[in-house]
């Protein structure tokens, strides 16, 4: 029974040790056949390590490592008479391998770091780097030049994790962009090295803009959003049940599914490796990815927006998701989806623009992102207030429902409480927080319903909130429901409410909470 392979991502450690390998090569044989500078983006702990590490061997020709895997080898006609393999395993390309995952504070730190990796491959390649104070694009330069000269190959050149210096930083404009500027040189020799280049991959989380970043590098092809590659990193249903299979005996996979899956990337729905293996090891349903490194910055930049989460408008053309991030312009949509918070639900057209429909891709992110979202507006954790207020919806509890947001509305500070959009987003945290299937903006045929909570498959809740200012307007939200009929696109469950709530945006408080039982 092979091994799990937790926090390993270089790919011959994981098939020396006989860990469990989940074949990516197919899609890395397209990729070097079909163009030569390519740039990935994924969030945290995705595979993208391992991918270029598997790249990284491939390259320099050890066969036996993968053996058995896609690359391989493949038949001829009948399989019994002739296997060739696929790639030219005589024909070897020296590789620079460049990552930038250790923590960067200041413009110098990054200097050091480029230097340190610098050196790696330089002497991994039998070459001396110059000391002095030439700049650390120029080594970079001198370096593809010499090794090219040297073993009279064309050089592969693979950058991983190339935006943390950034993000390291990002809070501090003033340091970021000046780590930028640093990166920029470093990274803009690469345009002037065509000659001298076999293959380049760069990946990341983010994706900056190429003339803020990459100076000139117009060639390289972005497959982060490419139907190609979308399998490139993570797992699929398919893989996790074919390679895991001996470690999922008596697992509920639905609830995996529900759990841990839900990521898009214009293919199938893939798994977070990270989460996977961890859970699979524990067989206990836990926030892995999540607790392993919160983006602290983009709450803070949701405080500052008061909280207006992107996926309650729903669609976003394809550049407002990946192009709108940078030092200067800090896009919610194109962070939150970037960093792994929101994936693609579904796709549109409109005219002749494709627009993306976004939400949370798992139970995991719906549930971790919004408990730290309520921290993050109340200043607390709401862990006691989110279980009693679970418990309540679970035994129909109306009365206990109310009484608990009540005491969560009673939490948020004053101050906090600006507009309306800060109340819909305490709201919707909480709800979410609970760890159910809750739909915002829920369509139906005579309008939309601006929460509806889903539970066991069996109970549903439809909700309509409004924020009201005045003693008349009482009554609205339930008869909003009531006149447009929201009810009934969920008649076919066992039990259905609805709800009403209202609160006064001047005393800041629940003024009016009205519910029935429709079915």
């Amino acid at each position: 029974m092979k091994k799990l392979g937790i926090g390993i991502s270089d790919f011959k450690e994981l098939i020396k040790g006989n860990y469990i390998y989940v074949d990516k090569t197919e899609y890395i044989y397209k990729l070097i056949n079909s163009g030569k500078y390519y740039f990935l983006s994924r969030p945290r702990r995705f595979g993208k390590s391992l991918l270029l590490s598997t790249i990284r061997y491939l390259f320099e020709g050890q066969k036996e490592l993968f053996k058995g895997l896609y690359i391989y080898s493949y038949n001829i006609g009948n399989k019994s008479l002739v296997i060739e393999d696929k790639w030219n395993w005589e024909e070897t390309y020296p590789v620079i391998r460049i990552s930038f995952a250790k923590d960067i504070k200041r413009k110098e730190d990054l200097k050091g770091r480029i230097r340190e990796e610098l050196e790696k491959n330089y002497e991994r390649n039998g070459e001396d780097m110059e000391e002095g104070k030439k700049d650390e694009g120029s080594l970079l330069e001198k370096l593809v030049i010499k090794i090219n000269k040297k073993k009279r190959k064309q050089v592969v050149v693979l950058v991983d994790e190339y935006d943390k210096p950034i993000l390291d930083v990002i809070e501090d404009k003033k340091e970021a962009e000046e780590v930028r500027k640093e990166l920029k040189g470093f990274y803009s020799v690469l345009k002037d090295l065509d000659e001298y280049i076999k293959f380049v991959l760069i990946t990341g989380v983010s994706k900056f803009s190429k003339v803020s970043l990459f100076s000139g590098l117009n060639q390289l092809e972005d497959i982060s959003l490419s139907k190609e590659y979308g399998n490139i990193c993570g797992y699929t249903q398919e893989e996790l049940e074919i390679y895991f299979k001996e470690y999922l005996e008596g697992v509920n996979i639905e609830e995996v599914r529900d759990w841990y899956n839900g990521y898009n990337f214009l293919r199938d729905k893939v798994y977070n490796p990270f989460d996977i293996l961890l859970y699979l090891k524990s067989k206990m349903f836990k926030n892995y990815w999540y607790e392993t490194g919160k983006t602290e910055f983009l709450f803070k930049i949701l405080k500052e927006k008061d909280y207006k989460l992107p996926f309650l408008e729903k669609e976003y053309y394809t550049n407002e998701i990946l192009e709108k991030f940078d030092v200067e312009y800090i896009g919610i949509e194109a962070l939150m989806y970037q960093t792994g918070y929101l994936t693609i639900k579904d796709v549109k057209r409109i005219e002749e623009e494709e627009v993306y429909v976004l939400d949370y891709p798992n139970r995991e992110v719906r549930q971790s992102f919004n408990r730290e979202l309520l921290y993050y507006i109340t200043g607390e954790y709401q862990i006691d207030k989110t279980s009693k207020l679970k418990m309540a919806f679970i035994k129909e509890d109306i009365e206990e429902i109310r009484n608990q947001i009540e005491i969560f509305m009673e939490s948020i500070s004053y101050e906090i409480l600006k507009n309306e959009y800060v109340y819909q987003a305490a709201i919707y945290g909480l709800m979410y927080s609970m760890g159910y299937i809750v739909i915002i903006e829920d369509s139906t045929s005579k309008g939309r319903i601006d929460i509806t909570i889903l539970i066991n498959r069996m109970k549903v809740y439809i909700i309509e909130f409004k924020v009201i200012e005045k003693e008349e307007e009482k009554g609205k939200a339930i008869k909003q429901i009531e006149e447009k009929e929201y009810y009934k696109k969920y008649l076919n469950y066992e039990k259905v409410y609805i709800v009403g709530i209202e609160i006064n945006k001047n005393k800041k408080q629940i003024v009016y909470f009205e519910y029935k039982r429709v079915k």
